[in-house]
């Protein structure tokens, strides 16, 4: 049997239900969450990024949730280390840990071993991107990385050449490698991981998404975002280009309306979900459950059927 550590690995898109799948999961399996949601990290952005609160979490320990001042800049480098260390310990102490969280990117690079290598020298595309940016704009730019790693552009500002650039090597010189390692099959993986992925039909799940977005507001985003951004919180910082939080901004700014806000929010927010499960078909060892063809529970007894029978 193989000596690799084990995991359980909760995907699928924003509000489809990941949160609560895995809290009940890791009550059951007496285990511990790691979060694999990029906008969980964050002190303070707590309704915009949906992060579950104390209470809900039912006593259920989640790591790399509230670990990162508003300021500080997170990447899947940092991502895979901190997990790599907690899936190690949690194994130690003989427990499977679960990652709950949408950022594929990090979760792919974890479980595929995907190395960035920060040290090559690509000089040369640098400058060239740091000329294009000068001749057509920093949009421009932030729109090749759009197209590229459409997850990255949404954590990096247009403004934030550096990083928009750095992302796009890593996606133009990494690329290679992510398409090479695209028929990832489980066996090939890192870990001994039962990765379950959640989805709903297309309906509605748009509607879960527009709702969670009124209720958003009606729990005070705005007041949260004011607070961020009186707390000396800049437009600019990663944290803040989370969507939600840069649009709910623009609307305190003056720029937009509070409703033109929860519409551009809503439609943002449905764009994502789309272009995540774009990103998981790139990792076909995930186990689909669909999750409006089943109630809560039957949905739980399920992956926890499932679960018994791979780690047996």
């Amino acid at each position: 049997m193989t000596n690799k550590e084990k995991l359980i690995v909760i995907l699928g898109p924003t509000a489809v239900g990941k949160t609560d799948l895995s809290i009940e999961l890791a009550k059951e399996l007496q285990t511990e969450i790691i979060s694999g949601d990029s906008m969980l990290f964050y002190r303070g952005f707590d309704i915009g990024s949906a992060k579950p609160a104390l209470v809900e979490r039912q006593g259920i320990v989640h790591h790399l949730v509230d670990n990162l001042e508003p300021w500080e800049n997170f990447n899947v480098t940092d991502f895979v280390r901190e997990a790599k260390l907690l899936i190690h310990e949690l194994n130690a102490q003989g427990k499977i840990p679960i990652i709950a969280g949408g950022t594929g990117l990090y979760i792919k690079a974890l479980l595929e071993g995907y190395e960035f290598n920060e040290t090559a020298d690509h000089s040369d595309y640098r400058q060239q991107l740091t000329a294009l940016a000068e001749e057509k704009g920093r949009d421009y730019i932030h729109g090749l990385l759009q197209a590229a790693d459409p997850e990255a552009a949404e954590q990096i500002h247009a403004h934030n050449l550096r990083r928009v650039i750095r992302a796009l090597e890593v996606a133009h010189f990494g690329g290679e490698q992510i398409s090479r390692q695209k028929e990832y099959g489980a066996g090939d993986l890192c870990y001994n991981v039962y990765v379950a992925g959640l989805n709903r039909e297309r309906q509605g799940l748009y509607e879960r998404i527009n709702k969670r977005v009124e209720l958003m507001f009606a729990a005070g985003l705005e007041q949260e975002v004011q607070r961020l951004l009186k707390q000396g919180i800049t437009r600019e910082m990663q944290a803040m280009q989370g969507i939600g939080y840069k649009e709910t901004a623009a609307y305190l700014a003056g720029e937009m309306s509070r409703e033109a806000a929860v519409e551009l929010i809503q439609k943002s927010t449905r764009h994502f979900a789309k272009r995540q499960l774009t990103w998981y078909r790139k990792m076909p060892y995930i186990h689909w459950y669909m999750a409006d063809e089943m109630t809560e529970a039957e949905l739980q007894r399920n992956v926890l059927e499932d679960l018994a029978g791979f780690f047996a």
